[in-house]
């Protein structure tokens, strides 16, 4: 595998570790939702916990493969994705800052990744 394929797949798997990642707000706003300190509060909120701790030892693994300054620049992606578990799971709404921010974020991913 030559050099560009190997960053394109880095780039691929740091993108599904920020998903991993933004589903600790799907863990956390039901942990939320339950009442504190029962059985399903604390299943939800360990869930989140394990979820982090999969994501951190992805990420060092990522860190291995590409740049901290271009892992760095995939991060606002997982704000795009809470966003979407957030209306999709949640019923919240998506408003016209959110659309804009998000088209901030991609873009500035996009013109980032080619200098």
């Amino acid at each position: 595998m030559d050099w560009q394929s190997r960053k394109v797949h880095a780039v691929c798997a740091l993108v599904g570790i920020n998903l991993l990642y933004a589903c600790t707000g799907i863990c956390t706003k039901m942990a939320a939702l339950s009442e504190p300190f029962s059985w399903s509060y604390v299943a939800w909120f360990a869930g989140a916990v394990a979820i982090i701790g999969v994501y951190a030892l992805l990420w060092q693994q990522v860190l291995r493969r590409i740049e901290l300054s271009t892992a760095y620049m995939f991060k606002g992606t997982t704000l795009i994705f809470t966003m979407l578990f957030a209306a999709l799971l949640f019923g919240e709404s998506i408003t016209i800052p959110n659309i804009a921010g998000s088209i901030i974020i991609i873009i500035g991913i996009t013109l980032l990744s080619r200098a």
